[in-house]
């Protein structure tokens, strides 16, 4: 009975798989090594200079204001509460922003591919200019030559007495809890529900006869009469809180403040161009087959564009589009320029210079964006796979 022949593993550097294991991990224990000279030259640099490290500053007393507030706040709180507040402050205009450049940057990418020459031509111009034009630029634009330039309180423009815009910011009637905030809101949810139960079976139903059945009447009068039922049986949702005039200026009422409102602006208008023409190479990148496909079916400009195209379209939009959401919450760190308080306003300008916690406050900024920006790359993926075409 022969026996088989042992089969001997090449364990020299000239084998090219251990010289690429040998790499790595000389590779790894230099960074290993690294990261803990730096990390012990830390600890010896702060205790030779007697400066405390650690969480524990996140207990104690703040003693400032803060112009800006989402949840409640006394100059009383604690920096967890600074933090909270700049948190809030980061997340509402990165959100803001997202929205509002998402909508400007679809209407102005469909104006950049409109036969229209004149909208063709306004809507190179816009991309052009505000693309180019740094965004701290335009902050400054918009804070010091527009919005500063604004009448004071007592020369307000008004709107019916309700909502004013001056120097000190935009004054709107801001709602307030009642007893039938609740009902109100289960109204909604449930008219949400049902409008989109309806939608999901006119579509099956569609797919299986052909014929179009519209949701939206239904889906309006159901979003109208749940509400409606709830009022009547449950009580008004809010009472409005409005702005008045008291001495210089507005009280009551919510106030978008004049550096949240160039905030909002400046990177609205900035990333909105980049987003454009990520729609108009979206749109472009679809066969020229598809749109002849749908024309020889009788199939309307509107409906081709948002039945056939953008759908197809949506799967080069996503990847680029998720990198300007990115570049949104990053860019809103440079509201320090203007004084809005956000994360790096307040938690890495104002408590670092009270506390001299650098270490600590510069990494909870650090990983506050880092969070952010996982969370919106994994949404946007998330839905980058539900809408991806898949091959039966």
């Amino acid at each position: 009975m022969s026996q088989r022949p042992s089969v001997k593993r090449d364990i020299s550097f000239g084998n090219p798989a251990v010289r690429a294991w040998l790499y790595q991990i000389i590779a790894v224990v230099a960074v290993v090594a690294v990261v803990g000279y730096l990390i012990h030259n830390t600890i010896i640099n702060l205790a030779s200079r007697g400066i405390t490290s650690g969480f524990g500053f996140l207990e104690r007393s703040a003693g400032f204001g803060i112009i800006q507030h989402l949840i409640d706040y006394t100059e009383g709180d604690t920096y967890a509460r600074v933090f909270l507040v700049g948190l809030t402050n980061t997340l509402l205009v990165s959100a803001l922003c997202i929205v509002f450049a998402s909508l400007l940057g679809f209407f102005i990418g469909l104006a950049r591919l409109s036969d229209n020459w004149l909208l063709r031509k306004l809507s190179t111009i816009y991309i052009e200019t505000f693309r180019n034009i740094p965004p701290l630029l335009q902050i400054f634009f918009w804070y010091f030559a527009v919005l500063r330039n604004l009448p004071g309180p007592r020369q307000a423009l008004s709107a019916f007495d309700l909502a004013f815009i001056s120097n000190r910011g935009l004054y709107v009637p801001c709602p307030q809890y009642a007893p039938g905030s609740w009902p109100f809101i289960i109204a909604l949810a449930l008219a949400a529900a049902g409008s989109y139960a309806l939608f999901r079976y006119h579509r099956r139903y569609q797919l299986k006869t052909g014929q179009l059945r519209r949701t939206w009447p239904a889906a309006i009068a159901m979003l109208v009469l749940f509400p409606a039922v709830a009022h009547l049986g449950f009580g008004a949702a809010t009472h409005w809180d409005l702005p008045t005039l008291h001495g210089f200026n507005f009280r009551g009422g919510f106030v978008m403040i004049p550096e949240l409102a160039a905030l909002t602006l400046a990177l609205s208008v900035y990333t909105s161009s980049f987003i454009a023409e990520v729609i108009r190479a979206g749109i472009q990148s679809v066969p020229h087959g598809q749109h002849e496909a749908a024309r020889s079916l009788g199939l309307p400009n509107p409906v081709t564009l948002r039945q056939v195209i953008i759908p197809q379209a949506m799967r080069v939009i996503i990847p680029p589009l998720t990198s300007q959401y990115l570049n949104i919450v990053k860019n809103s760190s440079l509201a320090a320029a203007i004084g809005y308080p956000d994360m790096v306003s307040l938690f890495a300008g104002t408590v670092l210079n009270q506390t001299g916690q650098a270490i600590e406050t510069i990494a909870i900024t650090m990983g506050v964006y880092l969070v952010i920006s996982l969370v919106i790359s994994l949404l946007m993926n998330i839905y980058n796979r539900k809408i991806a075409l898949v091959e039966r």
